[in-house]
């Protein structure tokens, strides 16, 4: 299973977010599950980077399936937010579409 934390403040400003795990819906290369929430992940990441010159660090390790990033400023520029809304809203959705056993988000609050 995949488990996607974003730790936001009690007033909504995010902190951070962590992807950990591989989702286990199929075998590897073949994990469409895996595929949808890497591309929503790392799209967010080279976007907060390149467009909205969002100051974060990022640190991945391939082997475990963990991505975690950390924003260096607060707040984050209105672009950023709807970027990490739209992540938000992608990963909610296929948590709906194929359940907690593959893919599980949490918000925590900081």
């Amino acid at each position: 299973m995949t488990q996607i934390t974003i730790y936001k403040t009690k007033s909504g400003e995010y902190r951070r977010f962590i992807c950990d795990g591989h989702t286990g819906y199929a075998d590897r290369g073949r994990d469409i599950v895996c595929a949808a929430i890497s591309a929503l992940v790392i799209n967010t990441v080279n976007s907060l980077e390149e467009i909205t010159r969002e100051p974060i660090q990022v640190d991945v390790e391939e082997d475990s399936g963990r991505i975690s990033c950390c924003f260096l400023r607060q707040p984050l520029q209105e672009g950023s937010h709807i970027l990490m809304d739209s992540l938000a809203l992608g990963l909610g959705r296929i948590e709906a579409q194929y359940g907690k056993k593959h893919c599980k988000l949490t918000f925590e609050e900081v």
